[in-house]
């Protein structure tokens, strides 16, 4: 079984894409974030043609999530269920069986002395408790997506440099840990202990990033120890950040013998 998750930074601006990469790697699920349309805007026909079933939860905006599979879910629900839909679009749970996959696009946070910076500390907080409150350590459970968190100095080009930026410093570090620590293996540091240079995101805005693989890793997939032990491999694949038009992150992929 193999399973990826993709910032594609704007489905419709990336179906060309999303499309040729499926094609080239077949897998059985693909998590995406931060979409950029609200639901029923969600370009679904190019998926469909492809024998891919869509869940989505659309936003317009730097959010929303939509979870593409070759078997529909059994069941899919959106935002931390606690009565508070504002975060509906940055969390999408399908349960496949007794495979459980947690779509997140984790707040960027913006800037440490912003409000927004400590609404990211406060969504790891939650969604914590949204764990400890919905699912057990023993369930299979896939946690995937955009973390906004590059959690080693390896994560980054240089860590000395970035220390201090929002997805590179003290506080989100111990916030993604705090999570961690419920019952979570990182499972591409699993197969690529110390391995530097291996990076998921490459910025738009300085010229030649990708070609100078001046990266960050803040792409992820996390695994309970029932399915992270059955993982087979997992990897980056740098190839599509490449392509023409392509988001500024790219594709992270795991494959599992299930």
């Amino acid at each position: 079984m193999k399973i990826a998750t993709y910032n594609c930074n704007g489905v419709r601006a990336r179906v060309d894409n999303i499309v040729r990469w499926l094609q080239k790697e077949n897998p059985d699920i693909l998590c995406m974030q931060e979409i950029k349309v609200e639901t029923d805007l969600f370009p679904h026909k190019p998926f469909t043609e492809l024998g891919y079933h869509a869940a989505v939860q659309g936003k317009k905006g730097h959010a929303g999530v939509a979870t593409l599979s070759k078997i529909p879910p059994d069941k899919c629900v959106a935002g931390f269920s606690d009565g508070d839909n504002i975060e509906n679009s940055r969390i999408l749970a399908c349960k496949f069986g007794s495979l459980h996959i947690i779509n997140t696009y984790v707040p960027q946070g913006r800037d440490a002395e912003d409000e927004q910076f400590q609404y990211k500390l406060e969504w790891f907080r939650r969604f914590r408790n949204y764990l400890e409150n919905n699912y057990s350590t023993r369930n299979k459970i896939l946690w995937m997506g955009d973390f906004n968190v590059a959690p080693e100095t390896i994560d980054v080009h240089n860590s000395k440099a970035t220390m201090g930026h929002v997805c590179h410093r003290p506080e989100v570090f111990e916030a993604l840990k705090n999570v961690r620590e419920w019952g979570f293996v990182d499972i591409f540091r699993k197969f690529h202990k110390d391995e530097p240079g291996q990076y998921s995101w490459w910025d738009y805005r300085v010229r030649g990033t990708f070609e100078r693989n001046v990266g960050w890793r803040v792409d992820h997939i996390y695994g309970t120890n029932s399915i992270a032990k059955k993982a087979l491999k997992c990897w980056i694949d740098r190839d599509p950040r490449g392509w023409e038009r392509p988001s500024d992150h790219t594709f992270v992929v795991v494959e599992f013998d299930l």
